[in-house]
């Protein structure tokens, strides 16, 4: 490896690692509460969204793609939204429900991955259903933590976001555990 695949790599564990650690900065800024800290929670957990895109992107571009590398993207991103859905339940802005259905998937999903790479000896890379699941959730609880006072048939517009994200989570998790599923007979045949 040379000194600039050295850099790269340790470029994207920072990336990776920043979503880790902004998630309890956001989540106390949600708790703490008020316009001014909601909107600094808000730009911290879009930052820390956006490295995500920038993250796998440039992990490609560089050639610097590796098992541990995909399991901490997904990692990351998981406890990001995972810490911020919980925040947002402490305060009244998301629905248990939501977070006990995307939570949930993510623990079911993040398993199931763990077994069918090691019965295939492969990565699971994320698919497009994914791709668009983890997208519209960053962008749901964007709205949820900045709680803006929209109301489409009675309910407030993060509310409706959070249920589509869920909705998008589980379909998604379906899909997942249709593709993988197989990976526990081979795990269990052996």
């Amino acid at each position: 490896m040379s000194r600039a695949d050295d850099r790269a790599a340790v470029f994207l564990k920072a990336i990776t690692w920043l979503r880790v650690l902004l998630t309890p900065v956001v989540m106390a800024l949600i708790l703490h509460g008020g316009t001014g800290a909601d909107r600094i929670a808000a730009v911290l957990f879009a930052l820390a969204a956006v490295t995500d895109f920038f993250d796998g992107r440039l992990a490609r571009r560089w050639k610097q793609t590796s098992s541990l590398g995909a399991f901490l993207d997904t990692t990351a991103d998981k406890i990001l939204v995972c810490g911020a859905l919980i925040a947002l339940v402490d305060v009244g802005r998301a629905s248990a429900w939501v977070s006990f259905l995307i939570i949930g998937r993510e623990m079911v999903v993040m398993g199931l991955k763990g077994v069918a790479s090691a019965s295939q000896g492969s990565v699971v890379t994320p698919s497009l259903l994914g791709k668009a699941k983890v997208n519209l959730q960053f962008i749901a609880i964007i709205v949820a933590i900045v709680h803006p006072d929209i109301v489409i048939a009675g309910r407030f517009l993060d509310w409706w976001l959070l249920w589509a994200a869920a909705a998008v989570t589980v379909w998604s998790g379906i899909d997942y555990v249709g593709r993988y599923a197989g990976a526990f007979t081979r795990v269990r045949d052996r």
